[in-house]
């Protein structure tokens, strides 16, 4: 193996892992915000989805939010747990769950404005930058789902 075969290994040539950890460093910032609403990341993102969508399947909202089932639906027991979303069988369906906020999941998207407030500064890009790296993240993101 040759030196230049070796390059194609190294860490700076690599795209995954600047994606990976500019994802998990945002992903440790939102900690701080959303303990005020005791929700982690992933339950945030849940709750935007319920917020913008509204009563939905879980599979539905395993598509909206790129979870699978096995991570959803322990996540939606413990969102439920707190009583912020109800899970009710379908009678049409009964292997279908449907997803719906209670009054309490509701009232809690007020407070949860504050979180992209307080979060806008944390990507040290203009607003244009910003939205180019939105633009290429769903470009790519779109891409990975067609494969």
């Amino acid at each position: 193996m040759t030196k230049k075969d070796d390059d194609i290994l190294c860490l700076e040539k690599q795209l995954c892992f600047p994606l990976y950890a500019c994802a998990k460093e945002v992903v440790r910032k939102y900690r701080k915000p959303l303990s005020v609403l005791n929700l982690t990341y992933t339950q945030y993102v849940v709750m935007i989805a319920l917020w913008q969508y509204g009563s939905m399947t879980e599979g539905e909202l395993g598509q909206k939010v790129c979870l699978d089932s096995g991570t959803l639906a322990p996540l939606l027991k413990r969102i439920e747990k707190e009583g912020l979303i109800k899970r009710q069988r379908q009678e049409e369906d009964e292997r279908k769950l449907l997803i719906t906020l209670t009054d309490k999941g509701i009232a809690l998207k007020e407070k949860a404005k504050e979180v992209p407030v307080q979060m806008k500064c944390c990507l040290k890009l203009d607003d244009e930058e910003k939205q180019q790296l939105k633009y290429l993240l769903d470009k790519a993101l779109r891409g990975i789902e067609e494969e």
